[in-house]
């Protein structure tokens, strides 16, 4: 999990935590500050400590290296040549981000990369790139490529221009449901307001009824930080040789995908997609961040993000965050009462509301806190030896007095003692609280083939965020919110980089959290923090929150399957963990096809079949085994399908569909139809299906796939909501009118109360049903 540091340097803390002296390690367990914590590893951290970081950022190298580049540039050559111009294009751009300014590789990184975006349409973007080629240096007899390239773009965007000018045409995708340019409203809706008890600490409370679907809160990250080395997709058309993971085809600011970003000039691992972008994380955190960014890698993303909001937020914002809050009621006569507690309100989208998330010092063990202030502390020392200290962190006035520096025997040189001591102790808070604060920003992504006539997609996790108001939130197993989060921009490439540079200001990372059902006034608005009623058994759900978040689960789905299982006893217990919480085991006996059962004897090891008459028994081994070899199989077809390239032949195809068929060949057990394994089945046999043209036979087993969905995660449930979108794809797709049209208004209905109403999938449904019904 890339989100803690690596394990090497975990293992090397625990290392030094076992080894630290009795009395040093009893004095570090009984502090209850985070300032004297952070001043107590400071001493603790030696220059062997930072040797070792070193060491281990060898293997996460950012530095710049031009062979590098010129590998990258012979791979996108390679998929160019088979015209997988989107590999091309990435492979490109990771040569342009790894190539030193000076190298002539760079240029002809550039001059490539137009070329590949030309293919794919993007013409706006390839009249940048075969600029930026002459830029630096592209061999001058070559030049008149670039020149022939360019007028061709032009030419492309002339037409595009005059097909929008002409009155007659009309562009499918308005129609007035477009996104605005203008900035968004952020905050709680007046339906809602913040509450405050001991047990939830802050929260949000419906006080007027909210209808399903109604928006509670629009919010943006304070800050976040991508994930290194999530791979987003497979398929895509040979996106599984491209380079990497999101952190290669997202900025580094605003999360937006791009397939020719703007790289650091210093490292090869940033890059963004805009100079606007460029400028403001440079502005912002790169500045510092950038000759860390090896160490950043080892230190993990948390450490990262801390120390970005810190950095963002400045030495006058955390001092101010840091004062005794004024209670305005307050009557003169009882001005020495106990000021309020700044953690039980909230300040809007302002630093104070991050600052006065709970951190939790208290909970978490002396093992993660000894990790957590070590880390902290050896960033620390990194820092100081980078450079200034940054502008933001001048002091415009004296530090408090509970807000004195360590002494000098702590290495540090006086320009830093005082802003950069304290600006480490703040990185600690907030390191502290991102244990149970942080948000995963998620987001949709296309697994299929490119240009593939059906939407094939899974969900990924791309950023880290802290989100000042969705933290708010407390947590439900079955929540009555649902999240949508957005991510960047998204623009043709005709727009110009100026209104580019203002879409993305206006927008950047947002999330908008929607009622996923009716919410009566005085009831707790709800989000779920990962574990799910429909996707996890009760006591693992509650073993998680307990170990991460330090509380234990009572929610309506907690509650009710705990009384649940008192009433069946441990039969029940056993039933219902075996898929998700469901009483049923999903499983049916292959001699007479009734359902199989847990079986309720103590040495029972094994199902049992419900049918008196039958009684057939099969052994948990067999059952194991058995769905094993169905999970290898589906994955097999499933890693056939997304690794299909443009001009690959028919066999794979027919290759995974084969994969499929046998997983329904006869054995001692079968899966009903609500089974969430089978489900996958049929989804990836309608996929298969689907690449042949056989949108009939596609439709039928995606119908089935539905079932499962609809029984896995509710008939409101977004999930349920894209299998139908897919559906109703199909159906289009095979001119099958009726089925079509009758699916789409409840994909419309899902989809409106997830997403809201301007998603890109409910002005792709209107578009089928207005060619349906012309």
């Amino acid at each position: 999990m890339m989100d803690l540091p690596c394990i090497q340097w975990q293992d090397y803390v625990a290392q030094k935590w076992t080894v630290l002296d009795p009395e040093l390690k009893e004095k570090f367990t009984t502090l209850l500050e985070i300032d004297d914590i952070f001043k107590c590893s400071l001493t603790l951290t030696t220059q062997e400590d930072l040797d070792f970081v070193q060491s281990i950022s060898a293997a996460y190298s950012v530095q710049k290296e031009a062979q590098q580049a010129a590998k990258c540039r012979e791979r996108g050559n390679s998929s160019f040549k088979i015209r997988d111009f989107t590999a091309a294009a990435l492979h490109y751009s990771q040569g342009i981000c790894v190539n030193p300014l000076s190298s002539e590789q760079l240029s002809l990184c550039y001059a490539n990369r137009s070329a590949a975006l030309y293919h794919l349409q993007h013409y706006q973007d390839s009249l940048k790139d075969i600029d930026r080629a002459l830029k630096h240096g592209y061999p001058s007899h070559l030049s008149h490529k670039l020149e022939d390239r360019r007028t061709q773009c032009l030419r492309h965007l002339s037409v595009d221009q005059k097909g929008k000018d002409n009155p007659d045409s009309k562009n499918p995708t308005d129609g007035g449901k477009g996104t605005s340019v203008g900035p968004l409203s952020f905050g709680i809706c007046p339906q809602a307001v913040v509450g405050f008890s001991p047990e939830k600490g802050r929260h949000l409370v419906a006080a007027e009824r909210i209808a399903a679907g109604e928006v509670l809160l629009h919010d943006r990250p304070y800050s976040c930080v991508l994930i290194p080395g999530m791979e987003e997709v497979q398929g895509k058309g040979g996106r599984q040789d491209a380079e990497g993971g999101v952190e290669h085809r997202r900025c580094h600011r605003c999360l937006t995908e791009t397939l020719s970003p703007v790289p650091c000039e210093g490292c090869s691992y940033t890059r963004y997609c805009s100079t606007s972008c460029q400028r403001d994380a440079w502005e912002e955190h790169h500045q510092w961040e950038c000759s860390l960014g090896a160490d950043l890698m080892v230190m993990g993303v948390m450490s990262q993000l801390a120390l970005r909001v810190t950095l963002k937020a400045g030495l006058k914002n955390i001092q101010m965050a840091k004062e005794p809050i004024r209670n305005e009621h307050t009557e003169p006569e009882s001005r020495d009462s106990k000021p309020p507690d700044p953690c039980a309100s909230h300040y809007g989208d302002t630093y104070r509301s991050v600052f006065h998330l709970q951190h939790h010092l208290n909970r978490h063990s002396p093992c993660v806190r000894f990790l957590s202030a070590i880390t902290i502390a050896t960033l620390y020392l990194k820092l100081s030896k980078a450079g200034p200290p940054p502008a933001s962190w001048n002091l415009s006035r004296p530090l408090q007095a509970n807000s004195h520096p360590p002494d000098e025997e702590g290495g540090i040189g006086a320009a830093w003692n005082s802003e950069l001591w304290l600006m480490g102790s703040v990185v600690l808070r907030h390191m502290l609280q991102l244990r149970c604060n942080a948000q995963a920003i998620i987001t949709l992504q296309d697994t299929g083939a490119e240009n593939s006539p059906v939407q094939s997609s899974r969900e990924i996790r791309i950023a880290t965020a802290m989100f000042p108001t969705l933290s708010l939130l407390n947590h439900s197993c079955c929540p009555n919110t649902s999240l949508a989060f957005s991510t960047g921009t998204h623009l043709s490439a005709d727009f110009s980089e100026s209104v580019a540079e203002m879409r993305s200001k206006a927008s950047g990372v947002t999330v908008a959290v929607r009622a996923a059902k009716d919410i009566s006034p005085g009831q707790e608005i709800l989000h779920c923090y990962g574990p799910h009623s429909r996707r996890m058994p009760t006591q693992e759900r509650q073993c998680f929150l307990q170990e991460q978040y330090y509380f234990l689960c009572q929610c309506e789905a907690c509650t009710l399957q705990q009384q649940s299982e008192e009433e069946d006893g441990s039969e029940g217990r056993q039933q219902c963990s075996s898929v998700g919480g469901n009483p049923q085991s999903g499983l049916l006996c292959g001699k007479c096809k009734g359902s199989l059962n847990r079986s309720s004897e103590e040495r029972g090891k094994g199902f049992i079949c419900s049918q008196a008459s039958c009684g057939h028994c099969v052994a948990l081994s067999e059952v194991n085994q058995r769905l094993q070899e169905i999970k290898q199989d589906l994955k097999k077809a499933v890693d056939l399908m997304e690794r299909e390239r443009p001009g690959d032949s028919e066999k794979p195809k027919y290759e995974a569909l084969r994969l499929l068929r046998r997983t329904q060949s006869p054995s001692a057990l079968s899966l009903a139809e609500t089974h969430p394994l089978q489900g996958e089945l049929e989804d990836a046999t309608a996929r298969a299906y689907a690449t042949m043209g056989d949108w009939s036979n596609a439709a039928s087993h995606l119908e089935r796939s539905a079932v499962a969905i609809e029984n896995q995660y509710g008939k409101e449930s977004i999930e349920l909501g894209r299998q139908l979108f897919k559906l109703a794809q199909l159906h289009f797709n095979g001119g099958a009118r009726g089925p079509a049209l009758s699916v789409i208004p409840r994909v419309r209905k899902l989809l409106c109360l997830h997403c809201g109403p301007q998603c890109e999938e409910l002005q792709e449904l209107q578009a089928m049903e207005d060619c349906l019904t012309a």
